[in-house]
């Protein structure tokens, strides 16, 4: 009888650890962690973006994200006309416009 006893008040649950907030510690540094790796840095580049996006003005030279080059001619509210060669002008969406086009002189010796 002493046997089970011992036995019963080994495993009664006031002994037992680990539960709680103590326990949810791995998941919430696991959501931290993805929070700075993934989600801030996505956002922060997707803010720069749209901020590229409202400066772009007439006569600025821009790649779209299917890799068409052009020039910008006018400015609508949703979309832009680019100019990519002499007698073409498409229409593209603000939004499918991927990067400013810098242009940098080389000088040749």
């Amino acid at each position: 009888m002493l046997n089970t006893t011992i036995i019963a008040m080994s495993q009664s649950p006031e002994t037992q650890g680990g539960g709680g907030w103590v326990g949810m510690i791995p998941f919430i540094l696991i959501i931290l962690v993805i929070y700075f790796l993934m989600i801030r840095p996505q956002s922060k580049k997707a803010k720069e973006h749209q901020k590229m996006l409202i400066e772009l003005k007439k006569g600025d030279k821009v790649v779209t994200i299917g890799g068409v080059y052009g020039s910008i001619v006018q400015v609508k509210d949703k979309t832009f006309i680019v100019k990519i060669s002499a007698n073409t002008d498409i229409e593209v969406l603000k939004s499918s416009v991927a990067d400013v086009v810098v242009e940098t002189e080389t000088n040749q010796a």
